[in-house]
């Protein structure tokens, strides 16, 4: 469920650089600045996995928990990067993430994962 939490959310804040560039604050020297609209629909994409990995990890699906750990990262990196133009977005989600990768990634033994 964290997981289409994170990529709802992502794809909300993918949207708001896409449709209103003026939403967020633009630094003037950052080595990873692009475009607002390129980073929206980076944020679009990267949510829109969150939530289809998501879907696959709460149907046990065989490869979600491997593709969750890799898109959680994924999205990780990307609201690291994005840490300039919004802050405590950037943060908040951060955190998320961590917390999902954490869930992903510890041993269940009471889980009965596809191997």
């Amino acid at each position: 469920m964290p997981l289409i939490i994170s990529g709802v959310l992502s794809v909300l804040q993918g949207v708001a650089g896409v449709a209103r560039d003026a939403l967020f604050g633009t630094p003037k020297h950052y080595e990873y600045r692009f475009d607002l609209t390129t980073w929206g629909w980076i944020h679009v994409a990267v949510g829109a996995a969150l939530i289809i990995v998501g879907v696959a990890v709460l149907r046990a699906v065989s490869w979600g928990r491997q593709a969750g750990i890799g898109i959680a990262a994924m999205s990780l990196v990307t609201q690291f990067m994005f840490i300039p133009y919004y802050p405590l977005w950037a943060i908040s989600i951060m955190t998320l993430d961590m917390i999902i990768l954490w869930g992903l990634a510890r041993v269940a033994p009471t889980l009965n994962w596809p191997a």
